[in-house]
């Protein structure tokens, strides 16, 4: 049985405050272990952290939404945005030597190092960040 808590979101940087409270509930309902629970925290913050930035462009009339769904053996996370979309295929790799001194552009790469799995639907306006647990 899949169950869920749901958060929205004003697209104010300053509410990232908000989704951290919010992983915190859910690590307490779930007995979510510290080693995911640290991994949990940076994934799902950056992901709020570009829907606010990129998607919703910093517009406090769009929200985002932000669901952590829990079942046996995974906690999925999903983070929506209101705004265009883009492809999570074609953006710049950080690694790359003439990205390292660049501040920006290391969240999704953050993001996939730190989930088991991440998946983009919805011409990337919904990321999907899945953590398997036991």
């Amino acid at each position: 049985m899949i169950k869920s808590l749901k958060i929205q979101i004003p697209s104010i940087i300053e509410n990232i405050r908000i989704v951290e409270s919010f992983i915190d509930n859910v690590k307490e309902k779930y007995k979510l272990d510290d080693d995911i629970y640290g991994n949990i925290m940076v994934a799902v913050t950056e992901s709020v952290n570009n829907a606010i930035k990129h998607g919703n462009n910093c517009d406090k009339n769009k929200n985002v939404t932000l669901i952590a769904e829990y079942e046996d053996n995974l906690v999925r996370f999903i983070v929506e945005d209101e705004g265009p979309g883009f492809d999570p295929d074609n953006l710049p790799d950080p690694t790359a030597p003439e990205n390292i001194g660049k501040l920006g552009g290391r969240g999704i790469f953050l993001m996939k190092q730190l989930s088991d799995e991440v998946h983009y639907h919805n011409n990337g306006r919904k990321a999907e960040m899945i953590f398997y647990i036991n």
